[in-house]
């Protein structure tokens, strides 16, 4: 049950839209459902010999503002309280008893009309379809004195909670007043007659965030702004120093032909340009990233940097399990960026998903919970150089590295869902698993190619190097952990990975354990994808398994078990590919 509350100045204009047909003929039987003394003059039901709709409704509005006109100028310019209440769409259809009890529950939890109070404000309740009713009062009290309304909206949201508990309706998250604001009914409607798939504010929040994502300074916010083509205005003091910004969508004007211009504050409450300065100045990225890529030339600057945004990210991971709420917080900022970072660069196949994460993540990046003294820079730098290595591709070394972040991310978010719903962040929580979910379909779009590979090569291993691995397996995996859902999941690609990382000269025990060691495996859907590419990651293997494995280098190489040596005399070292040309061998973009 959602209320929106607003408020106005004209209380027979409001009546007459609740009354009317609606902007698109949607008011259907519009009737009183409740009133102050249930006896106010309904325009929709009048019974009387000669009705007139029209007399009636002048009749109801000057009765709502006969205590107004008694007060004078003391009474308050903007007068009319106007709340709608709307029932979710899964909801049961209410009776006109129920939506009375709700109206009356509201406007007591408010104060505008406390039940037993004689002097409570004047209201009625207007329905005009099934799912939702308006609630209309005049804000001046029987006694003439304006009624104590501190905190409405929150006391209003407090309220419809209870309600939804008492009436058995779906109960909603409840909110915290950090969210944005969402798109009013005027801006929804406009996208629809414009053609738009979404409001405009919704639109350019998604661009400053993006724009936004990794950057080091104030202008180059500023520039790649403009370079998404919005429309960018700054508002400076008298001394000339720049106190704000207002972006606009191209094409999107007002009746009066001007651009409709939004605030950063009104975008979001962490968009507004102090608080980004003092994003910039907490986390300022270096200007370079360190490569990931291990020396290795033939690895695009997108997988390079998607390499070394999977070990940073990893970290974030394993400071959300801690106890220091100053410096969650500040990590949770850091993975919006990286998520804003990676959906704008990703390949056509994920990138929807990926944006949807994003976006879905966005909320769970604010909370009352100030992130203080907290070192950003890595996850800023990461986000940095995954804008600054352009689009990857769907395919190959880029494909196999999206893969891999992307993975990890899903483990992040879920950090993120347990932080928030262990302090009591209901909205934030849900933001975070819905961004999991996004993230894991595109992380099995992602994924789709290099784990076939890599479970045509695990079946492919000469058997007595399967046998090997496998026994490795569950010598240091749990025998749980190697099932997702309660189903048998095949272990083909993890022991094709621990293969390739023995012939690049590492001890595969060692690994493994380190792999599981880095991090709790409880959320994983598939335990087994997750230690394929934490594997692959630590050992510096390629991420599409169609390319051939760093070779080893000196005084790396770890002692090999007896059943190693025992491999090498009755098997090939070299692990079996298939026979495809590799598109992945290109020279680093520029």
């Amino acid at each position: 049950m959602v209320p929106k509350i607003r408020r106005g100045s004209r209380t027979h204009g409001l009546l007459v839209y609740l009354y009317g047909p609606g902007k698109r003929d949607e008011h259907v039987d519009p009737h009183l459902v409740g009133s102050w003394d249930g006896f106010a003059p309904d325009p929709g039901r009048d019974t009387s010999s000669d009705p007139d709709p029209k007399v009636t409704l002048a009749r109801l509005s000057a009765a709502l503002d006969l205590r107004v006109k008694q007060a004078g100028d003391s009474a308050p310019t903007q007068h009319v309280w106007h709340c709608s209440v709307r029932t979710d769409p899964g909801d049961r259809t209410l009776s006109d008893a129920e939506w009375n009890t709700v109206a009356r529950r509201l406007v007591h939890a408010v104060n505008l009309a406390p039940e037993g109070d004689p002097d409570g404000c004047r209201w009625v309740a207007v329905r005009h379809a099934d799912d939702h009713i308006h609630i209309l009062a005049t804000m001046v009290r029987g006694d003439l004195r304006r009624p104590r309304m501190n905190y409405d909206f929150k006391k209003a949201q407090a309220e419809c909670r209870r309600i939804e508990k008492d009436m058995g309706l779906r109960r909603l998250k409840p909110g915290d007043g950090t969210g944005a604001k969402t798109p009013t009914s005027a801006e929804r409607f406009k996208a629809e007659r414009t053609g738009r798939p979404e409001a405009p504010r919704e639109t350019l929040r998604e661009a400053v965030r993006q724009a936004l994502a990794g950057a080091a300074t104030e202008e180059e916010f500023f520039t790649r702004l403009r370079e998404a083509g919005l429309r960018v205005k700054t508002r400076t003091a008298p001394s000339g120093d720049v106190i704000g910004y207002n972006v606009a969508l191209p094409g999107d004007r007002n009746r009066h032909g001007e651009p409709v211009w939004y605030p950063g504050s009104k975008l979001a409450p962490d968009l507004s340009l102090p608080k980004i300065r003092l994003r910039l100045t907490d986390g300022t990225p270096e200007l370079t990233t360190p490569s990931a890529t291990g020396g290795r030339t033939d690895w695009s600057p997108p997988a390079g940097a998607r390499r070394s945004a999977t070990g940073i990210a990893e970290r974030s991971a394993v400071l959300l399990d801690r106890d220091d709420d100053g410096e969650a917080a500040a990590q949770l900022v850091g993975v919006g960026e990286l998520l804003d970072a990676v959906a704008q660069t990703s390949p056509a196949a994920t990138r929807a998903e990926l944006a949807a994460a994003a976006r879905a993540f966005d909320r769970a990046t604010r909370s009352h919970v100030r992130a203080e003294l907290a070192d950003t820079r890595a996850l800023r730098s990461a986000a940095r150089g995954i804008v600054q290595a352009g689009g990857a591709l769907g395919r190959g070394e880029d494909g196999g590295t999206t893969a891999m972040l992307v993975s990890t991310l899903v483990l992040v978010t879920l950090a993120a869902a347990r932080w928030h719903s262990a302090r009591g962040h209901a909205q934030q929580a849900h933001a975070s698993r819905q961004a999991a979910e996004h993230l894991r379909t595109a992380y099995r779009r992602a994924a789709a190619t290099p784990m076939r590979v890599l479970h045509d090569q695990g079946r492919a291993l000469p058997e007595p190097q399967r046998r090997s691995h496998e026994a490795t397996l569950r010598a240091v995996l749990p025998e749980q952990d190697v099932r997702a859902g309660g189903r048998a999941t095949r272990t083909d690609a993890l022991v094709a990975t621990l293969a390739q990382a023995e012939q690049a000269g590492h001890n595969p025990e060692a690994l493994l354990r380190q792999a599981i060691d880095m991090r709790e495996l409880d959320t994983a859907e598939d335990v087994n994808d997750v230690l394929v590419w934490r594997l692959r990651h630590i050992a510096q293997l390629p991420a599409h398994p169609g390319e051939a494995p760093p070779r080893p280098q000196g005084g790396t190489r770890q002692a090999k078990t007896s059943t190693s040596r025992t491999i090498e005399r009755n098997a090939p070292a070299a692990v079996p590919r298939p026979a495809v040309p590799d598109h992945n061998r290109r020279p680093p973009r520029r």
